[in-house]
């Protein structure tokens, strides 16, 4: 069975149910074999079924662990952060098993989003009269 989005499903019944489109023209276009094609017009499936692959990483455990330490190594100086090789090594000592390259992947793209927006939301808690009050900031790096 090809891959399907709901896109296409729309465009392969417009051009065979409106356009007239033989299943033949519609499978040259598409890349798709005229049996998926035939299958998605016959039974008027409106949402394909996909099989979910429910897989998950190795680092998915840690991911909070690693987040807070890539906060605070951002926050410290240039000479007195930790590489992301040293963070890799405290994974490893605390039962993380996946690869290296999984850590170096997950703190690029972490580094990326916090360019990527420029700024951290910092969470406070300050005394307003007779109640405690919560108020979120925003610091542009």
């Amino acid at each position: 069975m090809g891959v399907i989005t709901v896109e296409l499903l729309s465009v392969i019944r417009r051009w065979h149910l409106r356009d007239q489109m033989s299943i033949r023209e519609i499978a040259k276009r598409t890349g798709l074999s005229r049996n998926t094609i035939k299958k998605y017009l016959r039974n008027d499936i409106v949402i394909p079924q996909y099989v979910g692959q429910g897989r998950t990483s190795k680092l998915t455990a840690y991911v909070d662990k690693l987040q807070q330490w890539l906060k605070t190594e951002s926050n410290r100086g240039r000479k007195e952060r930790r590489s992301i090789k040293q963070l890799y090594h405290d994974l490893v000592q605390l039962g993380y098993l996946g690869s290296y390259d999984r850590v170096v992947a997950y703190a690029r793209r972490w580094h990326l989003v916090k360019r990527r927006h420029g700024l951290w939301i910092h969470k406070y808690r300050f005394q307003s009269r007779d109640r405690w009050c919560e108020a979120y900031i925003l610091i542009t790096i």
